[in-house]
């Protein structure tokens, strides 16, 4: 675990660095976002439907070229699913993402973005009427691939919708052994670029 905070502070203090170079030579936009969750799990799992929560965070826009940006992004974000069995609830699995995205503009405010994300888990939680339980032995990293669409205003207010798929079992006592479950993600941003 401290090889992998390791990394991935390293990666940070690298991108920040980029970041800085680029403001000087291509630009920078820095912003904020929030939305809507649409989540649920997938895999060797049964009577689940979605869960709907909401995401919120920052982003950083690096312009390399006028045909490509990445797009850090640094969010908490609600997810797991609801379980719709007799006597069901909630399975809340609560993450702060880190998805770095490729962006391209495909015409003038519109772009397609795409990239890996990881989610560092926060809580998890099985939640019905009556109980609010931890869920035991669920992954506390979550890889995923995230693709969407982004739609920016003049004024910077951007629009965003995508998909996430987690490529990490989750795990825990959500499922049996041997069986799998993989978060799934469905969310709508709007943002603000200053």
């Amino acid at each position: 675990m401290k090889k992998i905070i390791t990394i991935l502070l390293l990666t940070c203090s690298m991108v920040t660095i980029h970041a800085q170079k680029s403001k000087r030579e291509e630009g920078i936009k820095l912003g904020i976002k929030g939305g809507l969750n649409v989540t649920n799990l997938m895999g060797d799992v049964e009577e689940l439907s979605i869960r709907t929560s909401v995401h919120l965070g920052f982003l950083a826009e690096i312009i390399v070229s006028d045909n490509f940006s990445i797009q850090p992004e640094l969010l908490y974000s609600g997810q797991g699913a609801t379980v719709g069995a007799t006597g069901g609830g909630r399975i809340k699995l609560n993450y702060v993402t880190l998805p770095v995205l490729a962006k391209f503009p495909v015409v003038k405010g519109l772009s397609l973005e795409a990239g890996p994300q990881v989610g560092f888990l926060v809580n998890s939680k099985f939640k019905t009427n009556t109980t609010n339980d931890s869920i035991d032995g669920v992954k506390t990293m979550d890889f995923s691939v995230a693709a969407g669409l982004e739609y920016e205003l003049k004024n910077g207010v951007i629009f965003q919708g995508r998909y996430t798929l987690g490529l990490t079992n989750v795990g825990g006592t959500l499922v049996p052994e041997n069986d799998r479950a993989f978060n799934t993600a469905i969310q709508f941003s709007v943002g603000y670029l200053f």
